[in-house]
């Protein structure tokens, strides 16, 4: 199969450290990159998970305010049922 060159940007930190990794593994960067790529077609998505380790301020203010509803649901106005909530919502629009 021909083989092509492709060029992709990466910091000078971030390439040495791998290329010591791959190196360590017995590959080349190139082929490290060939892996992932045959990986992510494989299983048609990038192949591990790709996630945030901590959540962002506006993801643990909305946790700090579930948590608080759940232990303290008497200070939170109740609906029954989703129209009365949403012409609320328009009224105060």
């Amino acid at each position: 199969m021909a083989k092509i060159s492709t060029n992709i940007s990466l910091d000078a930190d971030l390439k040495k450290a791998a290329q010591e990794l791959f190196s360590d593994l017995g590959l080349d960067l190139s082929t490290a990159v060939t892996i992932f790529i045959k990986q992510a077609l494989r299983v048609q998505g990038i192949p591990f998970s790709v996630k945030r380790n901590d959540p962002n301020a506006e993801t643990i203010a909305a946790l700090n305010e579930y948590y608080d509803i759940k232990k303290n649901p008497e200070k939170y106005k109740k609906y029954s049922s989703f129209s009365e909530l949403k012409d609320e919502v328009l009224r105060d629009a």
